[in-house]
């Protein structure tokens, strides 16, 4: 190989896996995720709204119904530090669990926390411009529990 092509190779492939990795991502990389989601599956209607990013950070809410009623909501922060970019959700206002981006495309996040007991891995792929999907997946009893929600871009009320 020609010994100047193989040196900028080598710094193309290291900072392709770096942002493969999540390191040297600005949260404004995650811009597509911004705006309202829903999905309505057997009498539930899930919602997803994600803030643009701005100051480091994305603000996000989730909530379901079903029959009138809410069944389950959460509070959501995409953070951007020094130590990387984290997904911080926090189930029905209690505790928060930080999940560290550890792989990004130009329409695929994924983070991780495999501490946590469930979920592991939350990831969050753009279809088209209406369509994105978000799963959640880990370990429950030693066997891969994954659950898939199918949005739908909506209007924000």
């Amino acid at each position: 190989m020609n010994r100047r092509i193989f040196p900028l190779l080598t710094v193309f492939l290291l900072s392709q896996s770096a942002m493969s990795q999540g390191k040297g991502l600005s949260i404004e990389a995650l811009g597509w995720m911004s705006g309202c989601w829903e999905m309505n599956e057997a009498g539930k209607e899930v919602e997803e709204q994600w803030m643009t990013p701005s100051g480091q950070m994305m603000l996000g809410v989730g909530r379901t119904t079903s029959q009138g009623k809410t069944v389950f909501f959460e509070f959501l922060q995409i953070v951007q530090s020094d130590t990387g970019t984290y997904y911080v959700a926090r189930p029905r206002g209690t505790n928060t669990t930080a999940f560290k981006l550890v792989k990004s495309t130009t329409n695929e996040a994924v983070f991780e926390n495999l501490k946590h007991d469930f979920p592991q891995r939350i990831i969050y792929k753009m279809l088209s411009d209406k369509t994105m999907l978000a799963r959640v997946e880990g370990l429950v009893k030693g066997k891969m529990k994954s659950e898939e929600f199918s949005y739908t871009r909506s209007d924000c009320q």
